[in-house]
């Protein structure tokens, strides 16, 4: 039977580290005093079940994973639209403008964004829920160009 003490000794050690250290730490912990147990790993400790058995199988294996965090999470519009720079340059041809006074490198639009993207969905063919007026503020910052009113 682990006591208090042991526990929060193995969480706080738990605590600091990461990745695959972090697995190979609990599954060695869940080895040696619960039977290898995940859930039991998991009412214990609070550490994750699926963390603890990934490092489980690890450990049995000796092969160690690797995770690719880099392709989680939402990607650009940029990036989901490849040719979206090319069609917003079509479409503010002639309607911005260099900064007057050649301080910086922006380029600022006679027009807004909510018009870019009434453009790009009439016009261009995108659809109506892959373009959204505030995600188009942000393109059009990351491409130079900034929507001031004259």
């Amino acid at each position: 039977m682990l006591t208090k003490e042991v526990i929060t000794s193995f969480k706080n050690a738990a605590k600091k580290m990461s990745k695959h250290e972090k697995r190979a730490f609990q599954a060695q912990v869940t080895k040696d005093y619960l039977g290898g147990s995940p859930p039991k790993a998991e009412r214990t400790f609070g550490w994750g079940r699926k963390a603890v058995a990934l490092g489980l199988k690890e450990l049995e294996t000796g092969i160690i994973c690797v995770g690719n965090y880099s392709m989680r999470g939402r990607k650009k519009t940029e990036d989901q639209f490849p040719e979206i720079q090319k069609d917003i340059e079509e479409l503010i041809e002639g309607k911005s403008q260099v900064d007057p006074k050649f301080k910086t490198k922006i380029k600022y639009c006679k027009i807004s964004a909510k018009v870019i993207c009434e453009k790009l969905i009439k016009e261009k063919g995108y659809f109506k829920k892959s373009i959204k007026v505030r995600t188009m503020n942000e393109v059009l910052n990351r491409l130079g160009y900034s929507l001031k009113k004259f």
